[in-house]
Order: structure tokens, then sequence, then C-alpha cells
């Protein structure tokens, strides 16, 4: 993407956009661990009447929208780098955590065990948040560009929608099915959730995610226009990775 800017150093909307990035996939690695529950007055095909999805979910999908909004100021380069530091820095937090939870407690400390549960995502969630986040992020960072390269400047919304969309599907298949299914089967870690559980988990995740998806639209409109209008960036019609 052929985008110019006036400066050479960071400007402020990049530091911010991608201090969101790294801030919300830090919590959703955090908050992984709680299930949620929400009782809805229908009944969804297969999820039914109970909307059940893990805690990261909202922290998760707001990595779509700072990634989203990166790549269509920056490009699709900027943007997979974004991503796959994010990726590294994954292990980064997982790293500081299990260090603190093998690490002596003094008297005063919370409850060890307790902290242990809280923070301490079990093998099963890890390889599957990580295998998820490196697909899916990459996807929607591509289906981004190549919608764009079609549309040029226009249909931001398209963009937006379409590969978040289609980049939560996969990482919500992929998280769940590796978490509940796969990695407890073939590698004895975690328990095997029944099919009609997993399936509900899966679509009461993407319900929330593809909501988010479509109502983030207006904000993924306003900080691409506030940043290019302070930066003086350039818009091409035919961008170029």
């Amino acid at each position: 993407m052929s985008q110019r800017q006036s400066h050479t150093g960071p400007t402020v909307a990049q530091v911010a956009l991608i201090g969101l990035f790294v801030t919300a996939l830090v919590t959703a690695q955090l908050t992984a661990s709680k299930v949620l529950a929400f009782e809805l007055p229908f009944a969804l095909p297969v999820a039914g009447a109970r909307l059940a999805l893990p805690g990261a979910a909202l922290a998760y999908a707001l990595t779509f929208l700072a990634s989203d909004c990166y790549t269509e100021l920056y490009g699709r380069r900027a943007g997979q780098v974004v991503v796959n530091v994010g990726f590294v820095l994954n292990f980064v937090v997982l790293a500081l955590v299990w260090s603190t939870i093998a690490a002596p407690a003094a008297a005063s400390s919370v409850d060890p065990g307790a902290f242990e549960t809280v923070l301490g995502a079990s093998t099963n969630v890890v390889l599957g948040s990580l295998l998820a986040y490196l697909v899916s992020q990459n996807w929607d960072v591509i289906v981004f560009h190549r919608i764009r390269e079609y549309t040029g400047a226009e249909k931001l919304w398209l963009r937006n929608i379409a590969s978040t969309a289609s980049s939560q599907a996969i990482d919500t298949v992929i998280f769940v099915s590796v978490a509940f299914a796969i990695a407890p089967a073939v590698l004895g870690v975690g328990v095997v959730l029944p099919t009609p559980v997993i399936l509900s988990l899966m679509v009461g995740q993407y319900l929330l995610k593809l909501a988010i998806a479509v109502l983030d639209t207006p904000i993924v409109y306003a900080i691409v226009s506030v940043v290019r209008s302070r930066e003086g960036l350039v818009t091409d019609d035919a961008p170029t990775a």
C-alpha cells in the first residue's frame, strides 16, 4: 500500500493502535480461563437459550479492530509485522505468568493455588489459543488487503466485516477444536468435551465476534478518517503489498 507520510518516526496513531492490539491480546490471554454464560430471551440453533463463550472473547475481538485499522492505514506488510510480533509476545506473557506461578509465595501473598487457577492457563487452552491466533490474525490481514486491492479506497466497511467475520470463524473453530477435542484426545491434556458442548461454544463465540465485527465498523471508519487527516496520509486506489 503506497501511503506516504511526511515524517520518519512512529506516529501517535501507530503507537496507539499497536498499544491497543498488544493490550487486548494480553488481556485475552489472562481472561481466557473464565467461561461466560448469558441467558437469551430466545433459543438459537445449536447453542440454545444460553450463550457460552470464553472471557477473552471481547478483548480478542478488539485485536481485529486494531489490526484492521493498522492495515488500512499502513499496509499489509506493516499489519503482518504487528500480528507476528504479537504472536512472539504471547510466549513472553506465558513465560512471565508461569515463572511467577513457580516462584515461592510469601506468607502475606494471595493464595498460590487460586493465583495459579486464575492465571495459569492449561496446556490445551494455550495450544488452541496460539494456533488459532497465528492462523486467524494472518488470514485477517491477507483478506483485508486482498479486498482492498479490488475495491481501492472505497468500501472500508466491506473489508472490515468480511476479513473479521471470516478470520473470527477460523479462530473459533481452531481454538475450540484444539483446546477441547484434539489436544485432550491426542496429547492427553485437558478434558474432551461432548460434541454438542463444543458446537455450542463455537456458535456462542462466533455470534458475539460477528456482532462486534459489524458494530465496530463505524469505529474503524472514525479512527481511519481522523488518522488520515492528522497525519496527511495519501490513499491510493490500487494499493500494493
